[in-house]
């Protein structure tokens, strides 16, 4: 990690030290350099540093779930339904992002993520292993370059074209990711269980801002089938478990967000391509008209006005060849168990995955003059939602768990605009299942899941530092 902090840096100081050089002149006769005057290189400095950003955002939370942490819960719900509740304390994303103007247009950014702390391994000689030298694994999280990419500027704003690692706008919770972006202490639950989230992949961008519109388009290299799984969906697609991702079928991405009525942003975005194919494993002619087209179509808004805040999405998502990609994932399930370091999931898939949600918060503090001038606020909200990952399909009946309704509501304080303290109670439920007519003492009877609630705090910044 430091390693890789490092290169960003030496490659700003470059590209700012080879811009300082030019604070040296050139005689246009004797083609000699002369210096400039102290008080124009150092303004000419201050303006170079000036085209240097560096921000971030970041999440200390601590949770009490008050249900079963094991992950056999919802086969078995009756052996749970007495489970004791547990605790975890987490920094769900810290991000650092470095950006800088480089004149004429053209601009870099970048963003480091360490989820859940990052990661760490070490070298240890194993006294009880009789002085081995083993590698262990210190801690877990995980490390992310989410960003990084080049950005040319046309007609002030009004084309641009980026390229690199960039984001990939397809939903609200993707597209407005900070945590001074939601009201929840964790990321939106339901956008973050079906997609991919953060969404960020390389590829090429076309986008801008025509008066009200903004606009985006972007290509991309699909998503892959074998990394969907029943319960996630397409959330583990995007990830590669090599050192590229592989690109054999590619995606377009649109979106579109309108600025008109004052306070309002309404947005609409989608996203299509082929997923099946796209790893190092080639299938067999069985499967030879298998495309695993994944379609998905989201919409969603934002009101921020006469002191409340306001935020809703719909999304609907379609996977075609469903059947035949679950039934390819559980033959090479079945003969590849047995390997080392498989990293793929092989699991059934639905058709299709939807989710809704709406959330409102009001500004208490806007109501006492003295807080209102100091810019204090404290929201408080509440949010309902419902996903499902299998909402249709061969198997949506072996997964009616994956049906979820989850309500929240809690307080936001911020002390400043950069800040906020967050705290939350959330109650996820689910449908009971149909048991026509039986009884408890049938064997046949189908014990409803056990409902999850959880309290939640945490503490978030937001902003930038230079």
């Amino acid at each position: 990690m430091k390693a890789i902090l490092t290169a960003i840096l030496i490659l700003i100081c470059l590209s700012v030290s080879a811009q300082e050089s030019e604070v040296k002149n050139v005689d246009a006769t004797t083609g000699a350099t002369r210096q400039k005057p102290k008080t124009e290189e150092k303004e000419e400095k201050k303006d170079v540093l000036s085209r240097l950003h560096i921000g971030g955002y970041g999440e200390a939370v601590m949770s009490r779930n008050f249900y079963s942490q094991s992950f056999n819960r919802y086969k078995k719900p009756e052996n749970y339904a007495d489970d004791k509740s547990h605790g975890r304390f987490d920094l769900p994303h810290v991000c650092v992002n470095i950006g800088y103007d480089f004149g004429k247009g053209w601009s870099m950014g970048s963003e480091i993520e360490f989820e859940h702390g990052g990661n760490g391994t070490a070298v240890e000689i194993e006294a009880e292993e009789a002085g081995e030298y083993e590698a262990e694994v210190e801690k877990g999280g995980e490390v992310n370059i989410e960003q990084f990419w080049i950005n040319k500027e046309f007609f002030d704003g009004k084309f641009n074209i980026k390229a690199g690692e960039i984001i990939v706008p397809v939903g609200y919770s993707n597209a407005y990711h900070e945590p001074n972006q939601f009201f929840t202490v964790y990321r939106p639950e339901g956008e973050a269980t079906i997609m991919p989230n953060t969404w960020h992949q390389v590829g090429l961008s076309l986008w801008g801002r025509l008066k009200d519109w903004r606009y985006e388009a972007q290509l991309l290299s699909g998503l892959n089938s074998e990394s969907f799984t029943a319960e996630s969906f397409v959330h583990y697609g995007a990830t590669s478990p090599y050192e590229f991702k592989v690109a054999n079928n590619y995606a377009g991405v649109m979106r579109i967000d309108n600025y008109s009525v004052k306070g309002l942003r309404i947005g609409l975005s989608g996203y299509y391509g082929y997923t099946f194919r796209n790893t190092l494993r080639t299938p067999g002619s069985k499967y030879s008209d298998v495309k695993g087209a994944l379609g998905i179509v989201a919409l969603d808004f934002s009101l921020n006005r006469w002191n409340w805040i306001v935020r809703g999405n719909v999304d609907y998502a379609h996977f075609g060849d469903a059947d035949e990609i679950s039934s390819y994932n559980q033959a090479n399930w079945t003969h590849h168990k047995y390997q080392d370091g498989n990293p793929h999931h092989y699991s059934n898939i639905g058709s299709s995955a939807v989710a809704y949600a709406i959330e409102a918060g009001y500004d208490i503090f806007s109501q006492i003059s003295k807080l209102r001038q100091e810019n204090e606020k404290l929201f408080v909200f509440g949010r309902f939602e419902h996903y499902n990952t299998m909402a249709s399909g061969t198997y949506e009946s072996m997964y009616k768990y994956t049906k979820k309704y989850r309500f929240a509501f809690g307080f936001n304080y911020m002390p400043m605009k950069q800040i906020a303290i967050k705290g939350e109670y959330s109650y996820r439920f689910f449908e009971k299942p149909s048991n026509n007519g039986l009884t408890s003492d049938s064997p046949l009877y189908k014990q409803p899941y056990n409902n999850e609630p959880s309290i939640s705090l945490g503490i978030t910044y937001c902003g930038k530092l230079l």
